[in-house]
């Protein structure tokens, strides 16, 4: 079964995604020392709620196969709302509510990390677990906290298992998915891939379930030709998910923007990672080339303090690599402190996102005025720019 995603565009848009035979190897330990594998709900928990452990065995003896060949190996797993509300007898699946989601979350979370713990132990690894809030990931010094455990555990040959922490998280500080939370842990762990083990096989030209004509793309160069292809109300079909393609290709673009490529692969059957290993059936998202880990980690932040408005010419500026001088400012929106991550609006919309170097009633002060008239407004000596290019990413 595919994924419901709307017709391909055009007959040159198909030639960029045509078949890629080396995608398994851009996944395979001397291309990718570190490797990110997302596991999702529907796979992992049956639709009785209890965790599927004999699929769960082979996924370890893959991980396992994987460790021995000398790749490191972090799974962000999904499932602990599913498990848990089955034990706590919860309507709908835990999901009746936000406490009733916190609950079962708790309570499933320790059913994960026993069945890992166990499956891994059973080839000799250790399992770790890390629970993460979207403010781990969104602080810069977290976030370095994050990656320095994550490089620890992976030293000492253990084997992190993740996954967001729903017994805390709300609506304002939930990652919304596990998709996007594999694509910004592979950026924490300095992985060099990403593959989202899914029950969808890939992405299509059309919905493979109406259309027999439908084909998979094995290959995207170029995530804005596919944006709009993943039909955003679909959901994983198993019913337990949260996901969908549409959070896949999110994933793949916080990814790929930090150079790390992400595939899509069918997890349905045993030993999932050894198939896509062997065939490299799936859809694989290329990464962008000379991405740098601070501009990625800009990029994949998911919230903003506030907004910079700026004129035609500063965003042409921008788009040379010019650092954002207030000259260009139209307005400022929202209350921020220096150091906050706020989104620059050019009269086309969102351009770049970058850590300002003035708070927000400072930002207001002077933008518009150039440089030499700066001093007088703020009363003390400016800044070379409101937002310095080495702190700022392009959209």
């Amino acid at each position: 079964m595919g994924t419901v995603v709307q017709a391909m565009p055009d007959a040159g848009a198909a030639a960029r995604f045509a078949p890629d035979a080396g995608a398994a190897a851009r996944f395979a330990t001397d291309a990718c020392p570190r490797l990110v594998v997302k596991i999702g709900s529907s796979l992992l928990v049956g639709g009785d709620g209890t965790v599927r452990r004999d699929w769960l065995a082979s996924v370890a003896a893959d991980v396992a196969a994987r460790r021995a060949a000398g790749q490191a190996v972090v799974i962000v797993t999904s499932g602990a709302i599913a498990a848990g509300a089955r034990l706590l007898g919860l309507a709908k699946g835990g999901r009746a509510s936000l406490d009733d989601a916190q609950a079962a979350a708790a309570t499933g979370q320790i059913v994960l990390a026993s069945a890992y713990a166990e499956l891994l132990g059973d080839h000799g690894l250790k399992a770790a677990q890390i629970l993460l809030t979207l403010g781990d990931l969104e602080d810069r010094r977290r976030y370095l906290n994050v990656a320095a455990t994550l490089d620890r555990l992976l030293g000492l040959g253990a084997v992190p298992v993740v996954n967001e922490n729903d017994s805390v998280a709300t609506a304002e500080i939930r990652f919304g998915d596990n998709d996007r939370l594999a694509a910004r842990v592979a950026l924490a762990a300095g992985a060099g891939g990403v593959i989202l083990l899914s029950d969808v096989d890939g992405l299509y030209t059309a919905d493979p379930r109406r259309d027999p004509a439908a084909q998979l793309i094995a290959h995207v160069a170029d995530i804005d030709a596919v944006a709009g292809m993943a039909e955003g109300a679909a959901r994983n079909f198993g019913g337990v998910g949260t996901g969908g393609m549409a959070a896949k290709v999110a994933a793949a673009r916080i990814a790929v923007a930090g150079g790390v490529p992400l595939a899509v692969a069918d997890g349905r059957g045993d030993h999932p990672l050894a198939a896509f290993g062997a065939t490299g059936h799936g859809t694989v998202f290329a990464a962008a080339a000379g991405a740098r880990p601070r501009k990625a980690w800009l990029a994949a932040r998911a919230t903003v303090a506030g907004q910079v408005f700026i004129d035609g010419g500063a965003a042409s500026a921008l788009a040379g690599g010019s650092s954002l001088l207030a000259a260009g400012v139209t307005r400022i929106a929202g209350i921020f402190a220096r150091g906050d991550l706020v989104e620059v609006v050019a009269p086309g919309g969102p351009v770049a996102r970058g850590l300002i170097a003035y708070d927000a009633a400072e930002a207001a002060t002077i933008a518009g005025a150039r440089n030499d008239a700066q001093g007088a407004l703020l009363g003390y000596a400016p800044r070379a720019a409101l937002i310095h290019r080495d702190q700022l990413v392009l959209l």
